[in-house]
């Protein structure tokens, strides 16, 4: 999403290219016998990836710009340039409680409001989308009912157990024995661009990773980077996501890290959690 909402990175060669203005340089690990440093990520298995994963943001998106226009939503000023407000810290605890896991009872203020669209993302790219009755719960709990009626059997049509299987999944979507799938979202910061009591736009601007980390997986899990675009709505004293869509990037030059093993990815996903974000 993941999160849902999650592409996938470009191929990865074990070649240098250059050409042009730009220059690529990826560096490998050198340990033998993982397939993240013995063997090539093949550019149709990379665009394959790309493409069932896409199908998932491309539904969200279009069922989004059917819904626009809807009377749970606010309009904007007359003023073309939007008043927005970069991310500042402040030290403001975001929620003071948790419900099934997923942070609730956001402050009634922009702030909030920005917390609240930044742990969305987090949910919402998880690997808990990728199961029926963990995604049930996830959009019944941030979207509005309104939302949530309308998103939930195009969602579960959309992970299907073919998609599923694409990547590398069962029907429930576990991933096989030996391998951990990897479905994660990273806020960086947030941008809001309207803010009433009643409704906020916020844009998240995040890096995703995706992927099977395991012995012959032929999809190594990558970064993306995007953006996603809440619009909001104040409902029974909290935040609640009306509709939502994603742009790709900005995307940062690539560094010259050396990529990990499956073992160590599979270990940094077991040891390291995630976080409750906000202000």
């Amino acid at each position: 999403m993941r999160g849902v909402n999650l592409d996938d990175g470009a191929s990865r060669g074990g070649d240098e290219q250059y050409g042009g203005v730009g220059q690529t340089r990826t560096r490998l690990p050198e340990r033998a016998g993982d397939v993240y440093g013995g063997a090539r990520r093949g550019r149709s298995s990379s665009r394959s990836l790309v493409t069932v994963v896409g199908v998932v943001v491309l539904l969200i998106a279009a069922i989004a710009f059917a819904n626009r226009g809807g009377g749970d939503s606010s309009s904007d000023s007359g003023d073309n340039k939007p008043n927005t407000s970069a991310t500042a810290a402040s030290g403001t605890r975001p929620v003071k409680s948790k419900s099934s896991g997923i942070p609730s009872g956001f402050a009634h203020d922009q702030q909030g409001a920005a917390s609240a669209a930044a742990n969305y993302a987090v949910v919402l790219g998880s690997d808990g989308m990728f199961n029926e009755e963990s995604r049930h719960s996830i959009v019944d709990a941030i979207y509005t009912p309104t939302a949530a009626g309308k998103l939930q059997s195009p969602m579960d049509q959309a992970y299907s157990t073919d998609f599923l299987a694409k990547l590398g999944l069962d029907a429930n979507g576990n991933a096989p024995a030996g391998s951990t799938f990897v479905s994660r979202t990273v806020p960086v910061g947030t941008r809001s661009t309207h803010y009433t009591p009643d409704n906020a736009k916020v844009s998240v601007w995040y890096m995703g990773l995706i992927g099977m980390s395991g012995q012959g997986s032929i999809d190594p899990v990558s970064s993306t980077w995007k953006t996603w675009n809440f619009d909001l709505q104040w409902l029974d004293g909290d935040w609640k996501i009306v509709r939502d869509s994603q742009t790709d990037g900005p995307a940062p030059v690539p560094g010259d890290d050396k990529a990990a093993t499956s073992d160590e990815i599979s270990k940094a996903i077991e040891e390291y959690g995630g976080f409750t974000y906000a202000r």
